[in-house]
């Protein structure tokens, strides 16, 4: 049976309305009897009710978190960032995908106020602004993780997509590469676009050509993306030297399907990623790509949704803010010179 705070108060006898009080930081608890009632409550194995706390508090302690893919290892390293931050203030995380299915979408904004959530980050640039709308017409505060070029949310903690594709395709022609694929991502229409801005700056920068028929948007992102990708590349009647893929799992996918096809990577073709994901320096070879602050997006996006929570502001009269972040190039063996 769960321990209530009448069997604190009889064990520390006091009034259940002082254990209340005292558990809850009360000023006019004396420092010590404070706590020795919190003392007993935890030799107790006392559990405070987040719904009881919440209706006190006009708050569930609870905030939404909203990601593409559940099963991309890149989210998992914004949810801790964002856990890290919450955690010490005692809130749990309500985690969806949205898949990038519009329908979904609308159901998980329909759930996420149901669930009275105090507050809620989304880290998909492709959140449909109807749902972004219904949700801000509640007055929940929002904070976005995404593209900043091509988006205009309130409150965003951003990466430089388009700083992180110059830097791939710089290191390729670097290495005397110019015939580039780039694989882009056909349901991240945004974040691809980012990107593939980069890359046409740089080629144009130096002179060289980008052929229609080497770009190609796959409708898968994970490994089959990169995969399918490939395979394309591979029936035009001349492949190209180096590829950049729109992430890591998809040019660990094309990797598979050209050392299968007997395509020696980086031998006849370099393969580059975007992410730095786990997975990638022990891709076989390890992959070349760039890496993006995945803590460092979601720990900033939960300061700024703290500070949100913190402020009596009006939201809707602010101007906002928005915090740009940078990654790096690492360079490891799926690059080489032409």
């Amino acid at each position: 049976m769960a321990v209530t705070i009448k069997d604190i108060a009889r064990v520390a006898n006091v009034s259940h309305s002082t254990v209340s009080r005292a558990l809850g930081g009360h000023p006019g608890i004396p420092v010590e009897t404070a706590e020795r009632i919190r003392g007993i409550a935890l030799e107790l194995g006392y559990i405070p009710s987040a719904v009881a706390r919440g209706l006190k508090t006009s708050r569930s302690q609870v905030l939404g978190v909203i990601v593409s893919r559940i099963d991309d290892p890149f989210f998992s390293e914004i949810l801790q960032g964002i856990e890290d931050v919450f955690q010490e203030a005692g809130y749990s995380l309500f985690v969806a995908a949205s898949n990038r299915d519009l329908s979904r979408e609308k159901e998980i904004a329909r759930t996420m106020l149901e669930h009275r959530v105090d507050g809620l980050i989304i880290c998909t640039t492709q959140f449909g602004e109807e749902h972004y709308r219904l949700l801000k017409q509640y007055g929940l505060p929002i904070v976005t993780v995404g593209n900043h070029e091509l988006t205009d949310y309130q409150y965003m903690v951003c990466h430089d997509d388009f700083y992180g594709s110059c830097q791939v395709t710089s290191h390729l022609i670097g290495l005397g590469h110019e015939r580039i694929a780039f694989l882009g991502n056909a349901r991240a229409e945004l974040t691809t676009q980012g990107r593939l801005n980069g890359f046409f700056h740089e080629m144009q920068a130096a002179n060289l050509p980008v052929l229609d028929r080497y770009v190609y948007h796959s409708v898968e992102e994970q490994l089959e993306g990169g995969a399918e990708g490939a395979r394309y590349l591979m029936n035009l009647p001349d492949l190209p030297s180096a590829i950049m893929c729109f992430n890591d799992m998809m040019a660990i996918g094309a990797i598979k399907v050209l050392r299968d096809a007997g395509i020696q990577v980086p031998g006849v073709c370099s393969v580059t990623g975007f992410d730095d994901i786990p997975f990638a320096a022990y891709a076989n070879p390890p992959l070349t790509t760039f890496e993006q602050p995945k803590y460092q997006l979601g720990h900033e996006a939960a300061r700024m949704m703290s500070a949100l929570l913190r402020s009596e502001a009006d939201m809707e009269a602010d101007s906002g803010q928005t915090l740009i972040l940078r990654g790096g190039l690492v360079v490891r063996e799926t690059t080489a010179p032409q």
